[in-house]
């Protein structure tokens, strides 16, 4: 007999202080498995050379190079970033995902190749003494061999993995070229038994009591909602109390669920859409920075840092973005995850900008209602939308048989990507271009962060506030959160205009 607990239910249980005194342990369940943050994946090319952008505007989308990311953004190009060590030289990023990939190696290689991004040493056929590219697996390398079957849901299907492990590395690279990258991969995402997020969160814990990394990138997340018992969800947080002591950044994507998150019950029919608004863990946790998604309306050839997509047939949000008064850069990502813990309370440093989501939809229908009492997701966003996405290129063997492949085969090469995926990867690369700033780790960056967004000026300087949009993914059934000027529930505080921020960050996490 299967019995769902719903996060509704779950009393607000950790602040920043630690476990209420009158918390009941709970047993603990077997885990919800960890779900890759890859909302869509539309296959492009077979070439080595990336897709011009008309190959983008037949399939309905645009595609951003690392180029057209990095102006849109403010960060330097890559001359200038080596010169001005804006680069992460010297810092390490952790990636962490289910199984690897075989190709990576390769796929790296191509990717720089094609865009001109500094090389890594480690990566297919470059041998050098510098910055490097390396593989880690705690618990073992799993089989080349995709599996499959069972009562899953399918998400220890080695095809669901790759293109994220392609995605996560080259655009951690893309942005900070001179850091290391450390692949920390997993061999099981399977759903039955306790398995999945334990050695995750085990392979996390590992390299950051071996001081082995600065900075942690997760792509991954599983509702609330999923989790059998609240006990179950705490028993996982080692490594982020962990983190926090060591001085290591941890960030995860917030999901592309939107509004609400998916139940794994029952199991074989991959799981049913929550009722209520949820959000997801570990972007949900408190000692994390989650990381939500926008759609892109810049420039998606060259980039720039206004409203700029006058490409054909731009998409729908780009065009409601430019009808808006004035033209928005950014639109609130549908699917970006986001809303408020059931779980864990709101930290002290979160209460300005609840308190302003709360006035700014005072009076308005058809939203859920915020709140100022509960932890609130994400803290931060970036570029996440498919239809407005990046290039990825990955060989992986299992894309072969991927649904983003036209007739299912031999659909290797090049693809425009979404999701928050694409959002998490990114800014670890800028925290380590802030670690590399400040000359140490930075450590648990969020206190800093709303330092930041208290200061009006300083906020209004270091991010791009968006205030169109919201995450209604399965809205009406269940209730979505708007963007709004300020924080909120869909963008949190905004996305990074990063030649401005990194300072300012760096200054915030030394005066606290």
């Amino acid at each position: 007999m299967r019995i769902r607990i719903r996060a509704l239910f779950f009393a607000p249980v950790f602040g920043l202080a630690g476990l209420s005194p009158g918390l009941a342990a709970a047993p603990v369940a077997a885990m919800p498995a960890p779900i890759p943050a890859v909302t869509d994946a539309t296959w492009l090319s077979s070439a080595n050379a990336p897709p011009a952008e008309d190959q983008c505007v037949s399939v309905g989308r645009r595609c951003f190079s690392p180029t057209a990311i990095r102006t849109s953004y403010n960060i330097p190009d890559y001359a200038t970033a080596a010169a001005s060590h804006f680069d992460g030289a010297g810092y390490t990023i952790g990636i962490v995902d289910s199984y690897g990939s075989l190709t990576v190696a390769h796929d790296l290689h191509v990717f720089d190749q094609a865009f001109g991004v500094p090389p890594l040493c480690g990566e297919e056929g470059v041998s050098c003494s510098g910055p490097w590219f390396k593989q880690f697996s705690l618990q073992g390398s799993p089989s080349a061999k995709p599996t499959s079957g069972g009562n899953s849901p399918g998400q220890e299907n080695h095809e669901g993995w790759s293109i994220e492990v392609s995605l996560d590395v080259e655009w951690a690279h893309a942005i900070a070229p001179a850091a290391n990258i450390l692949l920390i991969h997993t061999p099981t995402a399977e759903t039955l038994g306790v398995q999945g997020l334990p050695q995750m969160m085990a392979a996390e814990d590992y390299v950051i009591q071996h001081h082995m990394v600065d900075v942690i990138s997760q792509s991954f997340g599983t509702g609330e909602a999923a989790f059998a018992s609240v006990q179950s969800l705490l028993n996982l947080r080692y490594a982020y109390k962990d983190a926090q002591s060591a001085g290591v950044t941890v960030l995860a994507s917030s999901g592309d669920d939107g509004d609400g998150s998916l139940s794994k019950e029952p199991v074989s029919q991959g799981g049913t859409v929550t009722s209520y608004p949820d959000v997801g863990w570990p972007a949900s946790d408190p000692l994390v920075t989650a990381v939500g998604g926008t759609y892109l309306c810049t420039d998606p050839v060259n980039g720039s840092l206004t409203y700029a997509d006058t490409t054909p047939n731009v998409p729908a949000r780009c065009r409601s973005a430019a009808a808006a008064t004035p033209p928005q850069r950014e639109w609130g990502w549908i699917d970006s995850g986001g809303g408020f813990s059931h779980i864990f309370s709101a930290p002290s440093f979160q209460s300005t900008a609840l308190s302003d989501y709360a006035t700014a939809l005072s009076g308005t229908s058809g939203f859920a209602a915020p709140s100022t009492t509960m932890r609130g997701v994400p803290d931060v966003a970036f570029e996440a939308s498919s239809l407005t996405g990046v290039l990825v290129y990955d060989s992986s063997p299992g894309e072969g048989g991927s649904s983003a492949c036209p007739g299912g085969s031999n659909c290797f090469g090049w693809y425009v990507v979404g999701g928050t995926s694409v959002s998490c990867p990114n800014w670890a690369g800028i925290v380590a271009i802030a670690d590399q700033q400040n000359g140490g780790d930075l450590g648990y960056i969020d206190p800093a962060l709303y330092k930041i967004y208290g200061n009006s000026a300083t906020w209004a300087n270091d991010f791009f506030d968006v205030t169109h949009g919201n995450n209604g993914a399965f809205a009406p059934s269940v209730p979505a959160y708007p963007a709004t000027a300020g924080w909120d529930a869909v963008t949190g505080m905004g996305t990074p205009n990063v030649s401005n921020m990194v300072p300012d960050l760096v200054f915030a996490v030394n005066h606290p």
